[in-house]
Formats: C-alpha cells, sequence, structure tokens
C-alpha cells in the first residue's frame, strides 16, 4: 500500500478519490527521489488508475486525463448518457471504456481484484480496522497507518524467507504433531529393536530344544 487517508463517511468514492491519488503521488515521488532506491524503482512512475465503478464519474474520468493517467475504472450501466457540453468528460470516458474492454484492461481488472480487494480485507476486516474506536482523526489515521505499515513490513518478509501469509500457520500445527509422532515412533523403535532381537533368538532355542526337554516343551506351549 503506498498512501493511507482518513475522509468523512459522508464523502463518496468519487469525492475522496483526488486526496487519495495526491497522498500516493507525493510517496511515489518520494521514494524515486531517494539515492537509497534501486535504478528499476527510480525509473519508474504512476501512469495508470485501476479502480472499481464505484470510482467511476464524470469528474474522476476528466481528473486522470488531467493528470496523465491512463484510467482502468469499470464503469456502471448508466444507459444512454447526454454529452451536451461535457466535451472533455465524453472524451475520457469513452477512452477508459475502450481501454477497460480491451485484454491488457482486463487483466488489470483481475489483478485490482487479486491484490487490493484481498489487502483491504486483510487490513480492514480480519484486522478490525473496519471499526476503529479512537478519540480524534488524527489518532485513527496514525492507528491505520501503523497497521498498514506492518502489512506491507510482512509482505518484505514473505519476499525474503518464502513465508509469512495471514493464514500460512493453518495445518502447520498438525504437521508439527505428525513430526513429533514419527519421532517418538522411531525412539520408541530403536528402544525395543534389541529386546525385539534377543527374543526372536530365545524362540530360535526354544524351538529348536523343545523336541528334546519335556520341561521346555511346556514353558514353550503356553508361551511364557
Amino acid at each position: 500500500m503506498l498512501s493511507v487517508t482518513v475522509q468523512d463517511a459522508t464523502l463518496g468514492d468519487c469525492a475522496t478519490m483526488k486526496v487519495t491519488m495526491v497522498a500516493t503521488i507525493k510517496n511515489v515521488q518520494a521514494v524515486i527521489s531517494d539515492e537509497r532506491c534501486e535504478p528499476k524503482v527510480a525509473s519508474s512512475a504512476l501512469t495508470t488508475l485501476v479502480a472499481d465503478k464505484g470510482y467511476h464519474s464524470n469528474e474522476s474520468m476528466t481528473m486522470a486525463a488531467e493528470v496523465g493517467l491512463k484510467s482502468y475504472i469499470s464503469e456502471p450501466d448508466r444507459g444512454t448518457r447526454r454529452w451536451k457540453d461535457k466535451e472533455s468528460a465524453k472524451t475520457g470516458i469513452y477512452a477508459n471504456r475502450r481501454r477497460v474492454r480491451s485484454k491488457r484492461g482486463k487483466a488489470l481488472l483481475r489483478r485490482r481484484g487479486e491484490l487490493l480487494e484481498r489487502s483491504f480485507a486483510h487490513c480492514l476486516e480480519t484486522g478490525g480496522m473496519r471499526r476503529v474506536h479512537l478519540r480524534g482523526r488524527a489518532n485513527i489515521l496514525k492507528r491505520y497507518l501503523v497497521h498498514v505499515a506492518a502489512f506491507n513490513l510482512s509482505l518484505v518478509m514473505r519476499q525474503f524467507f518464502g513465508v509469512g501469509t495471514p493464514r500460512g500457520l493453518q495445518g502447520r500445527l498438525a504437521a508439527l504433531a505428525a513430526l513429533l509422532r514419527a519421532w517418538l515412533q522411531c525412539l520408541i523403535e530403536m528402544a525395543i529393536a534389541p529386546t525385539r532381537n534377543l527374543r526372536a533368538s530365545e524362540h530360535r532355542y526354544l524351538s529348536s530344544t523343545a523336541h528334546r526337554d519335556p520341561l521346555v516343551r511346556v514353558v514353550f506351549s503356553t508361551g511364557c
């Protein structure tokens, strides 16, 4: 996640998108200007906007075109549109519609559902950030920022070590129990192996002497 904002619940997605985009662009520019970044990061830029149909409006399409972003936003069914005195919005919406229907647009929307929605579900639903009870918006923003920073850190750690998914520990307890059970079974087998070999040798001796000694024959027959 590149930015975190806390805004009024009375505002719609289209009204809050501008503030989020400004914060995201500032963070991306800060990363690009950092000397510690790799060259491949320094050469990247924010060029694409992918969102769901809640962000689709004439204003958002016009704004994306003004800042030089290629928008891939799902368009809701609004029926026949009237474009009188709305040429800029018409151009942006038609271009967005053409891009969404392309192969690249469909792939980007699938990745949005895979990466964005799952990240939000992990932070807001599983992480409990959907309902935060703190005094003041600044404290809520701090709490949300720390939460998202921990989420980004988990992605970095997963990239380095290959483990660390939110549900990665599921099934690990059963696997650990099975490993301990197999280890104990090996120890038991190693402990009783000498006794088992001794009993096998005694069984062969009794079998060979049972026909000569009556007492041995009785003991052997009773299984003692």
